[in-house]
């Protein structure tokens, strides 16, 4: 049943129930009837009170018949707040989790983006800075005679300048380009001032592209400890007699120079490259020239002592393996 139907409804059923109670007061008043041993007078009240009463029950069924939503809200009211509390608390967790998604989601597409925009640059070669990459290494000691906020800002400003050379190279007045935390120059402080020897390595965060106005950065620091002794064979690998022409013994080389930077990358080093005595190579070379037949052993010596961030430099010495 609609709501205007039951309206007009409710208003002829009420105005029939209120006219049959006055005539029935009226009928009983001047028949002075009496109810309860009442007077005539309050008997025809009572039974315009009855008659009112009758009117709102009658209303009320009549809604509570007809209307589902009413009988719900009378009957279930409580339960349902109960519930809807209920569910309200189980939304909190939902909520919480909701927005981290949404916050998980608005980052993979800010980095998607930032992938797009590398992928663009790399294929026009506009990257100049790659993500990781060392923009300065440089040591660093608890030395009293120098204050350490002046020391690690002149390694900072040195990074800044580097940088800046590489990403604008254009502009020749210095600008701030490099962007470190404060909290992280602070935790080099704290870690510095206990005393020993440090290398400082500052990184680029992400790739960057040529002309960018910031480049955001993170220092790394690590123990500037000795790495090799001078004299000292960091490897060694096998040639044999069937591995003599030019490029199988560059081949051996290589991986002699490789396995050299892999032991002492294992050590703690910050280098890329080993230095290799060129004089070395050519004796070998003039060696092999004169005995064929020979299997040799050939070692990587260091040519002086190199700490963390120093250049490690070797020569090349082989010796002949007795068969």
């Amino acid at each position: 049943m609609s709501g205007w139907l039951l309206i007009i409804f409710l208003l002829l059923l009420g105005g029939l129930i209120s006219t049959f109670g006055d005539l029935v007061g009226t009928k009983i008043g001047k028949a002075r009837f009496s109810i309860l041993k009442l007077r005539p007078k309050k008997t025809a009240t009572l039974i315009t009170i009855l008659t009112g009463s009758l009117i709102s029950a009658s209303s009320l069924s009549l809604m509570i018949l007809v209307n589902r939503q009413l009988r719900v809200g009378l009957f279930r009211l409580g339960d349902l707040q109960k519930k809807l509390q209920e569910s309200r608390q189980l939304l909190i967790p939902l909520k919480e989790e909701r927005e981290k998604l949404e916050n998980k989601i608005d980052s993979k597409e800010t980095e998607l983006k930032q992938l797009e925009r590398n992928i663009i640059a790399l294929r026009s070669g506009q990257v100049v800075i790659s993500s990781g990459q060392s923009l300065i290494i440089s040591e660093i000691s608890a030395n009293r005679k120098v204050n350490l906020e002046t020391q690690l800002a002149k390694i900072i400003q040195n990074a800044n300048r580097l940088t800046q050379k590489i990403v604008i190279p254009e502009i020749k007045e210095p600008v701030s380009i490099l962007l470190l935390r404060k909290n992280h120059i602070e935790e080099l402080g704290k870690t510095i001032i206990k005393g020993g020897d440090w290398v400082i390595n500052i990184k680029s965060v992400r790739n960057v592209l040529k002309g960018e106005n910031y480049v955001y950065a993170f220092p790394e620091i690590t123990e500037n400890k000795v790495i090799v002794l001078k004299d000292e064979i960091i490897s060694k690998i096998l040639l044999t007699s069937k591995e003599k022409n030019i490029n199988e013994v560059q081949n051996k080389i290589n991986l002699l120079l490789a396995s050299t930077l892999a032991e002492t990358k294992r050590r703690g080093s910050l280098v890329n490259e080993i230095k290799l005595k060129s004089e070395s190579v050519e004796k070998l070379r003039v060696f092999l020239n004169r005995y064929k037949e020979v299997d040799l052993e050939l070692e990587a010596v260091s040519l002086r002592k190199s700490k963390t961030a120093q250049p490690v430099v070797v020569e090349l010495k082989f010796n002949t393996i007795k068969s």
